[in-house]
């Protein structure tokens, strides 16, 4: 009952003394507040972040003048740089300061939340720059860690002026996420011994303000000298720095004797992908293609337990070849025993396995048998992989059985496609309507199934299916 009073007492106080970012007490509210009759704003701290200026960009319009005094050097590797710059020369070390602030705030900017406020508080940052409101400097010393905020208001206003200091970077954590601990002095003697070790600091500080600009500018995508190839180009490299980087990303143990590929190191990358962003996958390279040995390199990076089934005659190849890519925490079982598999899971609960792989997975293309229905059993809510060179057995609406596999029908993850139900029977309908009116040996009905066909594919399968042909290997084999 005692901390309840405080903390509304607490919260009523509209004369804090200390911030720390719990409900009505934050930074940010509290700058928010000085700032409307601030003259001057000169801030000191370890690290500036953009996410800290967005949020009181509005707050800046009334105030004179806004310097910003940040550190350098809070990490081991870049005290090294600057120590060795400093053995140097003068002009070494205002060179090397700028190219570590250069590269902090690229990294920043790459690493900031995708959204327009952040956009507009780096413009209007920009913006006071170049209207010679705002400054920003670097002291090129690891002996700097202050946090502290200087206000001074015009000279007809209440008094002098406030320090905050404590231990809140100029970030949005620092203003108003983490839970700091920071003090307002108030006393004019207080403000000024701090602005007097500003200044000091401020003289000995190497000037950034044109540095960031020139970065932002170059560095990062905030710049309007993008062309519209250059951001395609952005897009398809984001869309597929997966596969592009797969040597890199990928750290696959490789057995005895066995020939690094790039193309299966890529299908890897490309797996991985697809059954994190949509549940499942097909691997339907055609034959003799090693869906087998990249289902077990898939395997091998994979947490939790994983379950392969398949028909009895390649039970020994599929324990072969986890044993040889040392995949770890699998069960393989024959599709003849898919009843057992169902019992045993009951038994010991639906969490036994993670991972599903289902090899000839085309044999579950009815969905009203009793092993399909088995099947879906065990790969509910699981990741499931469906291995099979000959996905299309009769027609193309044998996928939508597959896919529910690891897909709801009603409410599925397919771009474009939330209902594949329906886009299956709408397809369906369109065929049987035009093997009526035409007859099943007709061009129309053939060209139909054309359409359909491509349909399916474009619409559906690129989402969910890795499948090569021998000749797209031969086209792009590489050995890594």
């Amino acid at each position: 009952m005692e901390t309840s009073s405080f903390t509304t007492n607490y919260k009523m106080n509209n004369d804090l003394t200390f911030f720390t970012n719990e409900p009505g007490a934050s930074l940010y509210d509290r700058f928010k507040t000085t700032l409307k009759s601030a003259k001057y704003f000169d801030i000191l701290v370890g690290y500036f972040r953009t996410s800290g200026f967005y949020r009181l960009q509005n707050a800046f319009d009334n105030v004179e003048k806004i310097r910003i005094l940040v550190g350098i050097g809070t990490d081991s590797k870049t005290i090294e740089i600057i120590d060795r710059a400093k053995q140097l020369n003068y002009l070494e070390t205002h060179n090397t300061t700028k190219s570590i602030f250069s590269e902090e705030v690229a990294s920043e900017i790459s690493q900031s939340e995708d959204k327009y406020e952040v956009e507009e508080g780096i413009k209007k940052f920009i913006e006071l720059i170049k209207a010679d409101k705002l400054e920003i400097k670097a002291y090129p010393s690891r002996d700097i860690h202050a946090k502290v905020y200087i206000t001074r208001f015009n000279e007809d206003d209440r008094d002098y002026g406030r320090v905050i200091t404590g231990s809140s970077n100029f970030s949005e954590s620092g203003l108003n996420g983490n839970y700091e601990f920071n003090v307002e002095l108030k006393n004019s003697c207080d403000v000024e011994y701090a602005l007097k070790k500003f200044e000091t600091l401020w003289e000995q500080a190497i000037d950034l303000s044109n540095e960031y600009i020139e970065t932002i500018n170059t560095k990062t995508w905030l710049n309007n000298d993008i062309l519209p190839y250059e951001l395609y180009l952005k897009f398809l490299y984001e869309y597929f720095c997966e596969e592009i980087n797969a040597d890199e990303n990928q750290h696959i143990y490789l057995p005895e004797n066995f020939l690094e590929l790039k193309y299966q190191s890529q299908a890897v990358a490309t797996l991985k992908k697809v059954v994190d962003q949509y549940n499942g996958a097909f691997v339907s390279d055609v034959v003799g293609l090693g869906k087998t040995y990249m289902t077990a390199m898939y395997a091998q990076g994979l947490p939790g337990r994983k379950l392969v089934i398949c028909p009895p005659p390649i039970l020994e190849n599929w324990k072969e070849a986890f044993i040889s890519f040392g995949v770890q925490s699998y069960e393989i079982e024959s599709i003849g025993k898919i009843d057992k598999i169902v019992n045993k899971i009951r038994k010991a609960g639906e969490n036994k396995y993670d991972y599903i792989f289902v090899d000839e997975a085309h044999r579950f293309r009815n969905d009203e048998t009793e092993q399909y229905r088995l099947l879906h059993e065990i790969c509910l809510d699981k990741k499931v992989l469906l291995i099979t060179a000959t996905p299309l057995n009769n027609t193309f609406y044998d996928f939508i059985s597959l896919l529910k596999l690891f897909q709801n029908p009603t409410n599925s993850d397919i771009p474009g496609v939330p209902n594949l139900k329906n886009f299956f029977d709408q397809r369906k309908y369109r065929l049987i309507q035009t093997e009526k009116d035409f007859g099943k040996d007709s061009e129309k009905y053939l060209e139909e199934v054309k359409n359909v066909s491509k349909e399916v594919r474009d619409k559906v399968l690129k989402y969910v299916m890795v499948r090569r042909t021998r000749t797209d290997i031969v086209k792009n084999m590489v050995v890594a």
